[in-house]
């Protein structure tokens, strides 16, 4: 690392992950490239993290706040950031050591990029799994293919603070699915381009991840998609927003139903009605900065 102004910065979310985490930090501090400040936000963890992450080596920032979620954790993280460009790690994941050397030299040969990421390894409890096709990450335009699900992985983003400030940063209402909110509005309007190297080992599997502990993650999505539209989203991409929503609420509805959950269903079902009445006449174009400025202010409430 260098005391000078790091060209990265890299913040790492955890929550009761020790000692977990002390090997993502390993897999920071052994980086090639080293114009980097290494800052971790505690968001509440009660195993002592903090206090053993300030023993484990004196070049980590490390802050502590009270349990406020993954987004608002790393929304702080940024916040204290001196970074021109954001290098996202997740508690759980490992970086190979050339990562941030080979995602550092990308975006500063093409000045026009505000965001690029990687390949990855999976690892799902200890053996290596294969993505299935859906989970194949596209390049440059995303937007279509991120309504069905989340294909960026945060511990694989390397993006300019400018970018990140100008989408609003991540949702804090969302408990999960705040990266898939994020991705979405970045995608309306700027290229996501890939480096097509397995630079991430991406571990999963285990009980606290974040994807285990709430069911239905389409409901999420769903709300994702709602933003973007309320905040007025056009043309084709508005079309395309429109037929996801409407695919994901019908399944929720149905499944709510399903269960005895008359007032969920209720819910999802008023949810696509709200756009989705007349939609076939709703081709208005929103297109122009105008709407750009309105899509990205969809996630500031994360920022205030």
């Amino acid at each position: 690392m260098t005391t000078r102004p790091p060209l990265v910065s890299v913040v790492i979310p955890t929550y009761n992950r020790w000692p977990m985490i002390a090997e993502a930090v390993q897999s920071v501090l052994t980086q090639t490239f080293k114009a980097f400040e290494l800052i971790i936000v505690d968001d509440g963890s009660t195993d002592n993290t903090t206090r053993l992450m300030r023993s484990y080596d004196s070049r980590l920032k490390i802050f502590s706040q009270r349990r406020a979620g993954v987004a608002a954790a790393r929304n702080a993280g940024v916040a204290m950031s001196r970074g021109k460009y954001i290098a996202f790690l997740d508690s759980d994941d490992l970086w190979s050591p050339a990562k941030l050397k080979i995602q550092a030299d990308f975006m500063e040969r093409n000045s026009g990029v505000h965001i690029c990421q990687t390949e990855e390894i999976w690892i799902r409890r200890g053996v290596r799994v294969n993505p299935k096709s859906r989970h194949r990450k596209p390049t440059g335009d995303i937007f279509q293919r991120s309504l069905e699900l989340c294909l960026v992985s945060p511990s694989a983003v390397m993006m300019t603070k400018e970018l990140f400030y100008w989408a609003g940063g991540f949702d804090e209402s969302f408990p999960v699915c705040e990266d898939y909110d994020l991705w979405l509005r970045i995608a309306v309007g700027h290229p996501v381009f890939l480096i097509d190297s397995p630079l991430v080992t991406k571990r999963g599997g285990h009980a606290d991840q974040l994807s285990r502990s709430l069911w239905g993650m389409d409901r999420f999505r769903a709300l994702a998609i709602a933003k973007l539209l309320r905040a007025g989203l056009g043309g084709e991409k508005r079309q395309w927003a429109l037929d996801s929503l409407r695919q994901k609420t019908s399944i929720l509805a149905a499944g709510a139903a399903k269960r005895g959950k008359l007032d969920e269903a209720r819910k999802f079902e008023a949810l696509q009605a709200e756009f989705l009445q007349g939609a076939g006449n709703d081709r208005t174009s929103h297109s122009g900065i105008c709407a750009q400025q309105r899509i990205s202010s969809a996630g500031k409430t994360a920022m205030a």
